[in-house]
């Protein structure tokens, strides 16, 4: 059984070894070991990937030894394993005004398409909570009402949802750090609506649209602490238009059409376990 491993808290000395210590201790093999220091924040982050055999520690003592270690330390540490429950795979769907790839992602999970459970809608607006109402699925408002989540909101609820897998659904904020590094490990998949690496940032398809370009995509990727990073990539797709389109019909068809695509398809790829990150790159194991 593969399990990820993640420490967060306040930078001190001796935080690593304890963890690392157990795990080895109980037959793990360490096939990952990540860590971060954020000096500006104070703040230490650890990743590890194991793998345990059968008749090494049962994942929930694992948790157990951990959840003390982390007490006495000043850590919080997550394990989490895909393979836990033997159950689909949980989803969570951070929106903020675009209902389209909410709206395709619970719509393939209907379908069968993707092979998830739709655990929540979090919105730090409320434009998507009809889309939530529609499929049946709760919808949890992590706004401040100027669109400002609620510090640590978020991570809250994901771990309430006992959550697998985030997808950013053009949730339109950049998230902290200490987020990024509790499900580091392949667990939040973000869809940006251009294609990266070219086109980064907030708008992408106004960037394009002034170098000419006759094709637009979107990219789906993991997340890291490096906003819009290179390596992460999961899946892009395009479309291509006339020569004199107009930016607000290139930008209704990507919106529209591509983004929903992609997300999907980068998110069914993750599901069906095509792709996995492996120290902050993606790796196939399986053929596409």
């Amino acid at each position: 059984m593969q399990v990820v491993i993640t420490a967060v808290g306040p930078d001190n000395k001796g935080l690593a070894d304890p963890i690392v210590h157990y795990v080895t201790g109980v037959g793990a093999n360490i096939h990952e070991i990540q860590m971060y220091d954020r000096d500006d924040e104070h703040l230490f982050a650890m990743l590890l990937r194991i793998e345990i055999g059968e008749h090494e520690a049962p994942i929930a003592k694992l948790r157990s030894a951990l959840t003390q270690i982390g007490g006495v330390k000043g850590l919080s540490i997550r394990v989490w394993s895909r393979d836990e429950t033997g159950e689909p795979p949980r989803i969570a769907i951070c929106t903020t005004y675009r209902p389209e790839p909410a709206a395709a992602v619970l719509a393939a999970i209907r379908s069968g398409d993707l092979k998830a459970t739709p655990a929540v809608v979090i919105g730090n607006r409320k434009a998507c909570a009809p889309v939530a109402r529609e499929f049946d699925v709760p919808f949890e408002f992590i706004g401040d009402g100027k669109g400002n989540p609620l510090p640590g909101r978020l991570d809250e609820l994901i771990d309430q949802h006992n959550v697998d897998y985030v997808a950013l659904a053009r949730y339109m904020r950049v998230l902290s750090p200490r987020t990024c590094w509790q499900f580091a490990g392949g667990r939040i998949i973000n869809l940006h609506h251009g294609l990266l690496p070219p086109y980064p940032g907030f708008r992408p398809y106004t960037d394009a649209y002034a170098h000419n370009m006759l094709a637009y995509g979107a990219t789906a990727h993991f997340i890291i602490p490096e906003l819009d990073a290179g390596n992460q990539i999961i899946n892009q797709s395009t479309f291509s238009v006339a020569p004199g389109t107009p930016l607000d019909e290139v930008r209704r068809h990507g919106e529209t059409v591509n983004e929903p695509e992609c997300l999907v398809e980068g998110l069914r790829r993750v599901i069906d376990r095509e792709v996995e990150l492996h120290f902050q790159r993606v790796i196939t194991t399986k053929p596409l």
